[in-house]
C-alpha cells in the first residue's frame, strides 16, 4: 500500500516597486506598489494582508480641560510605541480573515497596534492574549488611545484598507499605498502575510527606506550629531538676520 506524500505547504513571495524613498525640499509624496504570488499546490483558498510600518514614534497629545471658566489644556500624555506610519491592506476585513488572538499577536489593524501609555502593564490571559490593559490613565485609557489614532489618521499616516490587496491572476496579487509628503523617515518594514481557514501559513517582509537628500539630510545629520552646534548656529543666523532687517528698516 503506497501512501501518498504529504502535499507541500503554502507559501507567499512578494516585492516592492521601491525600497529607497528620497525625501527633497520639492517631495510631493511617493505610491508604492506591492506585488506578489501565493504558491499552494492544493490551490485552497487565500487571504493577504499587507502591513507596512514606519519607524516608532512618541505621541504626545492633551486634551481641553475647563477650569475656573477657561478652556486649559490638560496635563499632556505621552504614548510609546505608536510607528510613525501605518498601512494594512487585506482582501478582505481582517475580522473575516483571523480570530481576535491572532490579529492581536501579530498587531493587524489599528485596533490592535501595541501603542503603550504611561505606567502601563498588560494582564496575560488564560488563552495567551496580552488583550487586558491597566493604565494609569484608568477607565479613560481606550479613550486617549482612541485620540491617538484619529489624530494618526486626520493626518494621513494610518489607514485600513479591507480591500486593498487584489487578486489580479490565479495566486498572483497586488496592493498599493500612497506615502504622504510628512511621513517620518527612518527604515519601514513591509509585511506580507499569507492566511488560510484563518490560520497563519506564511510572511515574507521586506525593507522600505525613506531617506532625506541633499541639503535637507546635511541639516537634518548636522541637527542630530551636533545639536547644541546646531543650536548656536541657528541662533546666530537669527541674530544675523535681525540685526541686518533693523539696519534695513533704519536706512528707509
Amino acid at each position: 500500500m503506497t501512501v501518498a506524500p504529504p502535499e507541500p505547504p503554502a507559501a507567499v513571495a512578494a516585492v516592492l516597486t521601491e525600497t529607497q524613498v528620497k525625501v527633497s525640499s520639492g517631495f510631493r509624496g511617493a505610491r508604492i506598489s506591492v506585488y506578489g504570488a501565493v504558491f499552494d499546490p492544493a490551490q485552497r483558498p487565500s487571504d493577504v494582508v499587507v502591513v507596512v510600518r514606519g519607524p516608532e514614534q512618541p505621541v504626545r497629545i492633551a486634551r481641553k480641560v475647563r477650569a475656573a471658566g477657561l478652556w486649559l489644556n490638560s496635563r499632556p500624555v505621552v504614548f510609546h510605541g505608536a510607528p510613525g506610519f501605518y498601512r494594512a491592506a487585506s482582501t478582505r476585513p481582517l475580522t473575516d480573515i483571523a480570530r481576535f488572538g491572532v490579529l492581536r499577536r501579530q498587531g493587524l489593524g489599528l485596533d490592535h497596534l501595541a501603542i503603550a501609555a504611561p505606567a502601563e502593564r498588560r494582564i496575560e490571559t488564560r488563552y495567551g492574549i496580552k488583550d487586558m490593559v491597566v493604565s494609569s490613565l484608568g477607565p479613560d485609557y481606550h479613550e486617549w488611545r482612541g485620540a491617538v489614532i484619529r489624530l494618526k489618521q486626520q493626518a494621513g499616516l494610518y489607514s485600513a484598507d479591507p480591500g486593498g490587496v487584489r487578486f489580479v491572476d490565479q495566486g498572483l496579487f497586488q496592493a498599493e499605498f500612497d506615502l504622504p509628503a510628512d511621513a517620518p523617515t527612518g527604515e519601514y518594514r513591509a509585511e506580507i502575510i499569507l492566511f488560510q481557514d484563518g490560520q497563519l501559513i506564511s510572511v515574507r517582509e521586506r525593507p522600505l527606506v525613506v531617506e532625506k537628500v541633499g541639503l535637507e539630510r546635511a541639516l537634518y545629520l548636522f541637527a542630530h550629531q551636533r545639536p547644541w552646534l546646531y543650536g548656536l548656529a541657528s541662533a546666530f543666523i537669527a541674530l544675523a538676520a535681525g540685526w541686518a532687517a533693523a539696519r534695513a528698516f533704519r536706512r528707509s
